[in-house]
């Protein structure tokens, strides 16, 4: 099983990827956090913010969750997966792929700017939502109405979804 968190800068997968892996350990499921910003560093962020360097880390994150799948360790990767050809290439080569949308507005993330990704990069780099367009994902095991929702609601409705599909559990 793969699990993938989607969604703009500011929605929360790193937030909700991390309360993923403590409840996974919490119940001894083996799991590893892959975050779109922790891959990058591993590469001396080798790689910029263009379309085709972006769509290189994707893949790069892919291979590494495809690794731990084979090793029977669940991958939660946190990252913003833009384009909607690699979300369908992933679900092709992920025997199990479970697909959650974290549905942010853009302007709820500019306001809130937690990294300060908007404030600090406009005109340096491109930003998915501004100079860079978020495919709308076609199709999704979850989408998560993170605006709306507290953390802790986003992640019940989370984990209670996994574990009905999933899990075999109520």
């Amino acid at each position: 099983m793969v699990i993938w968190l989607l969604g703009i800068s500011g929605a929360g997968k790193t937030t909700l990827g991390l309360k993923l892996k403590q409840h996974f350990d919490s119940k001894g499921v083996q799991s590893f956090i892959l975050d779109g910003d922790v891959v990058r560093n591993f590469f001396d962020n080798d790689l910029s913010y263009s379309i085709d360097e972006r769509r290189q880390n994707i893949k790069r994150i892919m291979l590494a969750a495809h690794v731990l799948e084979q090793n029977g360790i669940i991958p939660i990767v946190c990252n913003i997966a833009p384009f909607e050809d690699l979300r369908q290439f992933a679900r092709q080569k992920f025997s199990n792929y479970v697909q959650i949308y974290l549905k942010k507005s853009l302007s709820l993330a500019q306001e809130n700017d937690v990294k300060n990704i908007y404030k600090d990069n406009i005109s340096k780099s491109m930003i998915v939502g501004i100079d860079l367009e978020f495919d709308q994902p076609e199709t999704n095991e979850l989408v998560v109405p993170v605006d709306s929702e507290t953390v802790e609601e986003s992640f019940i409705r989370i984990i209670t979804m996994l574990n009905k599909r999933y899990f075999n559990e109520d």
